[in-house]
């Protein structure tokens, strides 16, 4: 028991001087501003994401993995240049979008659907977490935290073939139809007899691809809802009043027309429908989206805030809701709340750099520097593709200095 009792008070000692010598080291680092820079300096705002998005034609817990395409390649060809104009790629967006749509297509899942997964995935190819885009490793694939880069594949057809294959592994219990390539497969087959071929449904990746991941499904279908935007064609304003006069009227027919004008520009006609369509469904978080973003299109940040207060309350997970209202909040100085708003949309969505990036102003407006700085440097870390982010970092970058002392 001596002996015991002596190894363990050994062993905290150890351990706290590890500590104490981490904490030293850690504590001899200073940042030292340039303060005559920091008041020349304006850092620079993302982006609020202000693309409306149609009603679920289903509830998420009904979409399955295998099926039919919604949406057509030149829809999600056009929404991920929209989202991403330089997406980090070993091919062209067409040929991204052309593989899932034929690999998917081979095997009987939705390809629009796994399309939306790896956008989801590398943040609309945009990466900067553990996954380096030179991999062509779509849905993170080995890839287990801890800076674990998982898996490579050589071509971009391969890594897409490996992504719909690890799906399988999920969904089927069928062999894929192609040589496997996919290492991970067998793993799924033999050592996870629970989830081996069981999972029917998107949303049932929650807690499975994902952990916990409790909507993961749902940010994925929301993306899907999101590449199905109509266009502003006339005869898509045609079809879409034609379609209400001739039938009882829906919340979706609305919202789709809305949409369509929406496309067109015609934000105050877009604005009447969504007002519409939250009669017949005052509950849809989509269509109350729909009206915040419109309300922000026609420069009313007022009744754009108040929307957004109210789409949250209806669906406290609408990651994208927190983000935008955030940003409201920005530009009134209201700094403590939008970051309060921007910390919840990184909980949902950990890949969002442009949250933590506005985290860095908030906290430089507050002029709290030391936390700005650090801000910026784990943006970097989420992302370090992302524009807005790199010139910010650049920006403190130029106004700090790291010394250690002696």
């Amino acid at each position: 028991m001596k002996t015991k009792k002596f190894l363990t008070i050994i062993l905290t000692i150890f351990i706290t001087t590890i500590f104490l010598t981490t904490t030293t080291t850690d504590a001899a680092k200073k940042v030292k501003f340039d303060k005559k820079k920091l008041k020349t300096v304006e850092l620079v705002d993302a982006k609020a994401r202000l693309d409306p998005m149609l009603l679920p034609k289903a509830k998420p817990e009904t979409v399955t993995i295998f099926g039919e395409p919604e949406a057509t390649q030149a829809q999600m060809v056009h929404h991920i240049e929209k989202r991403n104009p330089k997406p980090l790629l070993n091919c062209t967006v067409r040929q991204i979008v052309q593989l899932y749509y034929e690999e998917a297509g081979l095997e009987g899942i939705r390809p629009d659907v796994a399309l939306c997964q790896a956008l989801k995935e590398t943040g609309f190819f945009g990466y900067g977490g553990d996954v380096d885009w030179k991999q062509n490793n779509y849905c993170g694939l080995g890839a287990t935290g801890n800076h674990e880069p998982g898996l490579k594949f050589e071509t971009p057809q391969l890594g897409v073939r490996a992504h719909i294959q690890h799906l399988l592994a999920y969904t089927s219990t069928k062999p894929p139809k192609l040589a496997l390539v996919d290492p991970r497969y067998t793993l799924v087959r033999d050592l996870r007899k629970d989830i081996f071929g069981k999972t029917k449904y998107w949303t049932g990746l929650n807690g499975t691809w994902a952990v916990p991941g409790t909507y993961y499904g749902q940010d994925i279908l929301k993306i899907w809802q999101a590449a199905q935007m109509p266009d502003a064609s006339n005869s898509s304003l045609q079809a879409a009043t034609r379609n209400i006069k001739l039938n009882a009227p829906t919340a979706d027919m609305f919202v789709y027309r809305g949409m369509v004008y929406f496309a067109r520009e015609d934000y105050y006609n877009a604005l009447e429908d969504f007002k519409s369509a939250l009669i017949l469904k005052p509950d849809s978080p989509e269509a109350l989206y729909d009206l915040a973003v419109t309300y922000e299109k026609i420069n009313s940040p007022k009744d754009a805030l108040k929307t957004y207060d109210k789409l949250v309350q209806t669906d406290d997970e609408f990651t994208i809701g927190y983000y935008n209202r955030g940003l409201i909040k920005m530009k009134n100085e209201n700094y403590e709340d939008a970051i309060t708003d921007f910390n919840r949309a990184l909980e949902l969505e950990p890949q969002l750099a442009d949250a933590k990036n506005e985290i860095c102003i908030a906290h430089f407006k507050l002029k709290e520097y030391e936390l700005a700085y650090e801000d910026i440097q784990n943006a970097h870390e989420i992302n370090d593709h992302n524009e807005t982010v790199i010139t910010n970092k650049k920006i403190l970058d130029d106004c700090v200095k790291v010394k250690k002392r002696k």
